[in-house]
């Protein structure tokens, strides 16, 4: 598997005219391991999947915020949520495990992916995210992620996680 690079994500920012605030830091795989104090508000983006694979979730969550899968299951009509594999990570957003980011719905041709936010995720601050490498994050206004979203060709759904 070939992994998506920064360049695509930087590439994708510079065609819709989106700003973002850079952050380098150390790697890391988890917003707990993230120590940097940057603009905006710290969130979690967890990739689950239902029962049978055949229906994916992009989830983002404030950053000290723990998903009830359970509830969020139930609210999103499915049986049961689990993590998805890192296969299916790799597959359907070309990121490995801990670099989980909005940018990689540029590579879910089939539209298996459904883009959830928390409802206490604050839509008029900055958020930020990796560009599909764990030693930066950018930050970038919520209305710009909507924009990105629904350039890729989704709709943000905003439900209590």
């Amino acid at each position: 598997m070939v992994f998506a690079t920064d360049k695509e994500a930087y590439d994708l920012l510079a065609k819709l005219d989106i700003a973002y605030d850079r952050l380098d830091h150390h790697a890391i795989t988890s917003v707990h391991d993230f120590g940097s104090s940057m603009s905006g508000q710290g969130v979690k983006n967890l990739f689950l999947k239902n029962k049978k694979s055949s229906q994916f979730y992009l989830v983002i969550l404030p950053a000290n915020k723990q998903a009830n899968l359970s509830a969020l299951g139930e609210h999103l009509g499915e049986k049961r949520l689990s993590f998805a594999s890192d296969n299916q990570l790799e597959e359907l957003l070309h990121v490995p495990a801990g670099t989980v980011t909005p940018f990689g719905l540029l590579f879910d041709k089939e539209r298996k992916i459904r883009v959830i936010v928390d409802a206490e995720v604050d839509r008029t601050a900055s958020i930020g995210f990796h560009p599909f490498i764990n030693t930066s994050t950018l930050s970038i206004a919520y209305a710009d992620l909507e924009c990105l979203v629904a350039f890729l060709g989704y709709q943000i759904e905003v439900i209590i996680c």
